[in-house]
C-alpha cells in the first residue's frame, strides 16, 4: 500500500472550489445584469407595455321592471328586438370619422346617410335634435327594428362594418291594452349622459354606461327601483386583448315592477270620450267667434275619493311613446315639439293651467262662509251688478231674486259673489289696503291648495296661480319696463291694458276681485288641482296628495312595497259647510245648470254631484270645465277653446262613468258590463318566476249614438241642446259688451282684469 502525500490533492479541490466559485459569481453578474437590463435599462418600456394588460368588463344590462295597472295588467314591459348599434369610438378612429361605414349602414337599413349620422352625432347646445345624449363610449342604437337578413349582412361582411353591432336586446315596450295609450303618464327613456355618471358614482345606485334612464313619468319618477342593477363581468386580459382569465363577477338584478292604480280599462274610456268629445266640439258653431270651437287641448283624470290615486288621466293632444325607443328619428321629434302638433308631451292633468270659471265657485263660497256670511243666508242675485260706474251682467241677464250661496252655486249666479267679493274688497281698504286685511277670497284659495304642487308622483308638475296682493306687486315689478314701453293712453285695447298695468299694475282693483269670485282674471288652476279639491269635498274634507304608484313589488314577487296614501291637508270648512255645499252641488246635477246632461241618472242608487266652468280667455275660445263626483270617484273634465262646461264636457263624462258602473241608457245598472263599480284594492300577484297573470283588455265599445245621453235622443233632448247653445251665444253677446265697457271706462273707474265668463 503505497502511502500518497495530502499536499498532492490540495492543489486540485482549490482550483476546483476556485472554478466553482467563478461559475457561480458569473451567473450572479448576469442574473444582475438581466435584472438592470430590464427595471433600469428597458424599465419604463416594458412598464408602458404592461399598462396595456389590465381588466375588461363586459356589461350584461338589466331587465327593467314593468309597469303594470291595478290589475296587472301590463302598460309598459320589455321585448327582444334586433338592434343596430354604432360604436363612435370606433369610427373616429377611422380618417373619415366613420362616413363611409355610416353610409354602406344606410344602405343595408333602407335609411338615409343622414339619418343614421344625425342619430350618432353627440348633443350639445348648439347641436338639433335628434342626437345622442349618452355617453360618447356607449354604443349608439341606430334602429331597433333591424330584420334578420339585414343583421346577417353587417356580421357577415364585418370588415365592412367597422364599430357596428347587430345584435338581440331587451328594450322597451309600451303596450297601450285595449288602445289605453296612456302616454304621458307612463313617460320615456333615454340613455345616461356622463354628466349624470359622475353625480351618481358615489350613491347607492350608481349608473353605468349602458343604462337607460326615465325621462318623464313614471319612468322617472320610479326609475330607480324599475332599472334594476346591471351584470358586471371582470376579465382579466393582456396587452394583445387575450382574455388570461376570469377576474370576478356581479350578476345583474332585474329592476321590480310598478303597480299603479290606473285601471287600463277606464283608461281607455277616458282617452276615447276626451278625443271624442273634442271632435263634438269641434262641429260645435261659436256665434262669438263666426266659426267652429277649435278645441284644440284637453284632459280628463278619473281619482278615488278615499285615497287620492289615480284610476285614469289623459291629456290631448298625445303621441305614441314608443317613438321615443330605440333612438327617435328627426321626423317624430319634431312632431313632438312643434307648435303645430300643440306640444303633446305636455300632461295636461298636472301641466295645463288655466282659469276654473265657476268650478271655483266651491271655494269663493267658503271664503264667505269665513268671512261671516252664512251660507243659508239671503243674497240679492239680480241681472246685473254696477261697480265703478261699469255693469257686470248675470248669465243670460237673468235674475233670481235673493237666493241663498246654496242655490247660488246650483244656478250658478255670477251676482251673488260679484256682490260678496266687492263688499270684502272694500273691508280690506280697496286699492289702498289696510295692514290688517283679511283677503279671505285670496286666502281661503292658498288654504285649498291652489298656488302650489298637489305631492302628485309625476314630475313637473306646475304650481297654478293664485293673484294675490303679493303676485300682483312681484308681477307688476317684473313687468313694469315692458308695459311703460308698449303702453299708450287712448291707444287699442293690449295699449290701454299695458299703459294702465304701467301706472298702477301692482294695485288690487276692484275687477281684479269681482272677477276672481267667479274663477276669471289672472287665477290660474290644472285640473289635477281641480280634482284634489272636488274629491276632498266629496271625502268630507281630506286633501290627498294624487298618487298614480301604488306598490313596488321585487322580480320574484316576495318583496312589497305598497306606497300609502298621504294627506297634505284639511278643507278650510267645518262640516256643517261641507254638507251645505255636497248638497248644492248634488242640485247641480237635479235642478242646476247640469240637470239637462244627467236626465235618467239613477240618482238614488248613485249619487251624483257636479259643477259646470266655462272660462273667458282672452284672445282665445272659451274653456269647457266640467267637475263631478259620486261616492268613491271624481272626474274632472276640460277642454281648452271647447265652448261651456256641460255642452262640451258633460256627454263624455257621463259616458265614463256609465261605462265603469254599468250603467245602460235607461240608468239600470248590470254589474257584469261594469268596469270598475267600486274602487280595486287587491294587489296583481307576481310568481317567483316573474310571471303576472292579468286579465285581458278589450278596446272599448263606444255607446250608439242615441245613447250618449243616457237616453233615447228624442224632441225634448234636441230642445235642452239648442237651449245650451242659445245660452252660450247670449253669454257670449254679453261677453262682448262687458269688454266694450270695460274699454271705454277703465281710465276712470278703476277696474281690471278680464272680462268675466259666466256658466
Amino acid at each position: 500500500m503505497s502511502n500518497i502525500p495530502e499536499t498532492g490533492r490540495t492543489p486540485r479541490v482549490q482550483i476546483r472550489l476556485v472554478i466553482i466559485q467563478i461559475l457561480v459569481f458569473s451567473l450572479l453578474l448576469t442574473l444582475g445584469g438581466r435584472l438592470w437590463y430590464l427595471q433600469i435599462r428597458n424599465g419604463q418600456e416594458y412598464t408602458d407595455e404592461a399598462k396595456n394588460n389590465g381588466v375588461q368588463r363586459v356589461v350584461q344590462p338589466a331587465v327593467r321592471g314593468s309597469i303594470l295597472d291595478a290589475r296587472g295588467v301590463a302598460l309598459a314591459d320589455n321585448e327582444t328586438r334586433l338592434v343596430v348599434s354604432a360604436s363612435r369610438t370606433e369610427l373616429m378612429k377611422m380618417p373619415d370619422d366613420g362616413k363611409a361605414v355610416l353610409t354602406r349602414l344606410a344602405e343595408v337599413l333602407g335609411m338615409q346617410p343622414k339619418e343614421v349620422m344625425d342619430k350618432v352625432r353627440l348633443c350639445d347646445a348648439k347641436t338639433p335634435k335628434p342626437c345622442w345624449n349618452g355617453s360618447p363610449y356607449q354604443p349608439i342604437p341606430v334602429t331597433d327594428e333591424a330584420t334578420t337578413q339585414q343583421a346577417l349582412q353587417i356580421r357577415e361582411r364585418a370588415e365592412d362594418f367597422v364599430g357596428i353591432t347587430a345584435e338581440p336586446t331587451a328594450v322597451r315596450r309600451y303596450t297601450a291594452p285595449g288602445k289605453a295609450n296612456t302616454a304621458q303618464v307612463l313617460g320615456y327613456l333615454s340613455p345616461v349622459t356622463d354628466g349624470e355618471i359622475e353625480k351618481a358614482k358615489d350613491s347607492e345606485s350608481p349608473y353605468l354606461r349602458s343604462d337607460q334612464v326615465g325621462r318623464s313619468g313614471l319612468e322617472r319618477t320610479y326609475d330607480k327601483a324599475l332599472r334594476g342593477k346591471a351584470g358586471v363581468t371582470r376579465y382579466e386580459v393582456d396587452n394583445l386583448g387575450r382574455v388570461i382569465g376570469e377576474s370576478d363577477r356581479d350578476e345583474a338584478q332585474a329592476g321590480s315592477n310598478l303597480v299603479t292604480s290606473i285601471d287600463a280599462r277606464v283608461q281607455a274610456v277616458a282617452e276615447y270620450e276626451l278625443n271624442w268629445a273634442m271632435k263634438e266640439a269641434r262641429k260645435t258653431f261659436d256665434r262669438n267667434t263666426q266659426r267652429t270651437y277649435k278645441a284644440d287641448a284637453g284632459a280628463v283624470v278619473v281619482m278615488e275619493n278615499k285615497t287620492g290615486r289615480v284610476v285614469a288621466m289623459a291629456s290631448q293632444p298625445t303621441y305614441d311613446p314608443n317613438a321615443w325607443v330605440g333612438g327617435i328619428s328627426a321626423k317624430d321629434y319634431a312632431a313632438l315639439t312643434s307648435t303645430e302638433s300643440n306640444f303633446p308631451l305636455l300632461n295636461r292633468v298636472i301641466q295645463g293651467q288655466a282659469a276654473p270659471g265657476s268650478i271655483f265657485k266651491v271655494v269663493s263660497s267658503t271664503a264667505a262662509v269665513r268671512a261671516g256670511y252664512e251660507f243659508d243666508g239671503n243674497y240679492p242675485c239680480p241681472s246685473s251688478l254696477s261697480f265703478g260706474g261699469r255693469e257686470f251682467k248675470n248669465f243670460e241677464s237673468k235674475g233670481y231674486g235673493s237666493i241663498s250661496l246654496g242655490r247660488a252655486l246650483e244656478v250658478s249666479c255670477d251676482t251673488v259673489y260679484y256682490g260678496l267679493a266687492y263688499n270684502e274688497w272694500q273691508k280690506d281698504g280697496g286699492i289702498k289696503p289696510k295692514k290688517d286685511s283679511k283677503d279671505w277670497f285670496y286666502r281661503t284659495a292658498h288654504d285649498f291648495g291652489l298656488g302650489k304642487e298637489t305631492g302628485i308622483d309625476l314630475p313637473n308638475e306646475v304650481k297654478g296661480r293664485v293673484p294675490d296682493r303679493e303676485w300682483k306687486q312681484k308681477f307688476w315689478e317684473a313687468n313694469k319696463e315692458s308695459w311703460c314701453k308698449t303702453g299708450k293712453k287712448g291707444g287699442d285695447y293690449a295699449e290701454q291694458v299695458a299703459y294702465e298695468n304701467c301706472l298702477e299694475g301692482n294695485q288690487m282693483r276692484a275687477g281684479d276681485s269681482v272677477n276672481y269670485s267667479i274663477g276669471q282674471g289672472d287665477i290660474l288652476v290644472t285640473p289635477i288641482q281641480m280634482a284634489t279639491i272636488y274629491s276632498a269635498i266629496a271625502n268630507g274634507g281630506t286633501l290627498y296628495d294624487p298618487t298614480i304608484g301604488k306598490a313596488v313589488i321585487s322580480p320574484d314577487g316576495k318583496s312589497v312595497q305598497e306606497i300609502k296614501p298621504k294627506s297634505h291637508g284639511k278643507l278650510p270648512m267645518d262640516r256643517k259647510t261641507r254638507d251645505k255645499i255636497d248638497k248644492a252641488l248634488a242640485g247641480v246635477v237635479t235642478n242646476g245648470s247640469a240637470a239637462w246632461r244627467f236626465q235618467g241618472w239613477p240618482h238614488d242608487k248613485i249619487p251624483m254631484h257636479a259643477k259646470t266652468g266655462t272660462a273667458e280667455v282672452f284672445g282665445k275660445q272659451t274653456t269647457s270645465w266640467f267637475t263631478t263626483y259620486t261616492d268613491d270617484f271624481t272626474i274632472v273634465m276640460t277642454i281648452s277653446q271647447g265652448g261651456t262646461g256641460s255642452g262640451a264636457s258633460g256627454p263624455a263624462v257621463r259616458n265614463i262613468y256609465e261605462a265603469m258602473y254599468g250603467l245602460n241608457e235607461k240608468g239600470e245598472q248590470d254589474l257584469k258590463r261594469a268596469l270598475l263599480p267600486k274602487p280595486q284594492t287587491s294587489l296583481p300577484k307576481v310568481e317567483p318566476d316573474g310571471t303576472i297573470e292579468a286579465p285581458e283588455v278589450k278596446p272599448y265599445e263606444p255607446p250608439k249614438p242615441e245613447e250618449e245621453a243616457g237616453e233615447p235622443l228624442g224632441d225634448q233632448q234636441n230642445q235642452n241642446q239648442q237651449n245650451q247653445n242659445q245660452q252660450d251665444q247670449d253669454q257670449n253677446q254679453n261677453q262682448n259688451q262687458n269688454q266694450q265697457d270695460q274699454q271705454q271706462d277703465r281710465d276712470t273707474d278703476q277696474l281690471a282684469g278680464p272680462p268675466a265668463r259666466r256658466d
